[in-house]
């Protein structure tokens, strides 16, 4: 099969997560994507990760869980020949994305206004803490402090842990997601009318709707949010139960689920409950009704329990660990990680593209390149002599 956007050519300015994120679901959907890198250094995320021996090859595990599909090139865009070379690429690109501060590209000459001159059709996506305006806009930024200013921090825990960042960069990754989706966009408006145009992409703007029910009860009902943990503010009894052995999560969220839990449990009495049979009063009262569950609970192990919920059709599941998370069946079953082989560092694990379309393929064929890997193959394909090259490279501009 082919991928959806073969023939379409990014150039990827992007630095460590927000970025490299939009540009690798371009890249495993079939873009070529051209990773522009500072000489001798490259993106930061080269010397993240928990490895330090890959970290001074400049292939860290935060640089390798973004980057599959992607050449590198390395070019000084502070020169004025690497200014040049950036232009004429620019010429023969579909997008453009970069995640520095407003105002950087701008110095450096390299504006969208100046590079749709040179390419009307051009796609520019610029990402940031902030957006390219307001009051905020030149302020830094990273996923933490996007997460406190966002009111993510404020609605996570409960009374004993608050605020509460979520564990992993959900800012930066979001951010990176709604990128993808705003180019994928672009690109659509541009087959219909030729066009190119600017986008502007603020992580804080793309997180808050991620809390849209949340957000939505206070916007429109008026209602503050609750600390509630692991518990669902929508409904109960829907959360985190304690079980003879762990833990378990139930959502019996409509009313013949929390039926069907009584009887599983052996509480048949609790559906006439006055106090637990309808579900507001089941919310109102769930910290009555959460003991008395979990006293039943308590009399087997999770996995007995999540097989006879399930049978039931009543949502339950275990609490995995990470690792038992990356290694169950079901992820197995859909390639959602795959192993390839990466120069300078052998095999390593990689998340696929995780939506599967039946006409359109989207897989990782090439693994994170090495720093400057194909900056020769480029720049003869622009036109560039050997001695060219030869001269770029002593100057630092390649």
């Amino acid at each position: 099969m082919k991928k959806a956007l073969e023939g379409i050519r990014v150039l990827d300015l992007t630095n460590v997560l927000a970025g490299p994120f939009a540009t690798l679901h371009l890249a495993l959907s079939g873009a070529e994507v051209i990773k522009i890198e500072t000489p001798g250094s490259g993106d930061l995320a080269r010397k993240l990760g928990n490895v330090p021996e890959l970290n001074k090859k400049l292939m860290g595990t935060s640089f390798l869980a973004q980057n599959s599909n992607k050449k590198s090139l390395t070019l000084n865009l502070k020169e004025d020949i690497g200014k040049e070379i950036f232009k004429k690429l620019t010429s023969t690109a579909d997008v453009i994305v970069e995640n520095f501060r407003p105002g950087v590209m701008e110095r450096l000459g390299l504006s969208y206004k100046v590079l749709s001159e040179i390419n009307p059709r051009i796609i520019y996506c610029a990402i940031s803490g902030f957006g390219q305006t307001g009051p905020d806009a030149f302020k830094p930024a990273y996923d933490q402090i996007i997460q406190g200013l966002s009111g993510v921090m404020a609605i996570n825990g409960d009374e004993r842990l608050n605020p509460l960042r979520c564990g992993f960069p959900v800012c930066d990754t979001v951010g990176g997601l709604n990128a993808a989706f705003a180019t994928l966009v672009a690109l659509y408006y541009r087959e219909k009318t030729g066009l190119g145009q600017f986008i502007d992409v603020a992580m804080l703007d793309s997180i808050m709707p991620l809390m849209g029910w949340v957000a939505a009860n206070l916007l429109i009902g008026g209602q503050q949010p609750v600390l509630m943990g692991n518990d669902n503010f929508t409904a109960a009894p829907s959360g985190t139960f304690v079980t003879k052995d762990g833990y378990i999560n139930i959502a019996a969220n409509k009313q013949e689920q929390w039926e069907d839990l009584c009887d599983v449990l052996g509480v048949p009495e609790l559906k006439e409950d006055e106090r637990f049979k309808e579900r507001d009063t089941r919310k109102a009262n769930r910290k009555l009704l959460t003991p008395l569950l979990e006293e039943k609970l308590k009399t087997n192990n999770t996995a007995y329990w999540v097989e006879k919920l399930n049978e039931k059709g009543i949502p339950s599941g275990e609490i995995l660990s990470l690792e038992d998370a990356l290694n169950q069946p079901q992820i197995k079953h859909r390639n959602t990680i795959k192993t390839i082989e990466t120069p300078s560092v052998g095999e390593i694990k990689v998340f696929n593209l995780t939506a599967k379309f039946d006409k359109t393929s989207g897989e990782i064929d090439s693994p994170p390149p090495l720093l400057s890997q194909h900056t020769e193959e480029i720049l003869k394909e622009l036109g560039y002599s050997e001695s060219d090259i030869k001269e770029f490279k002593e100057k630092n501009i390649i």
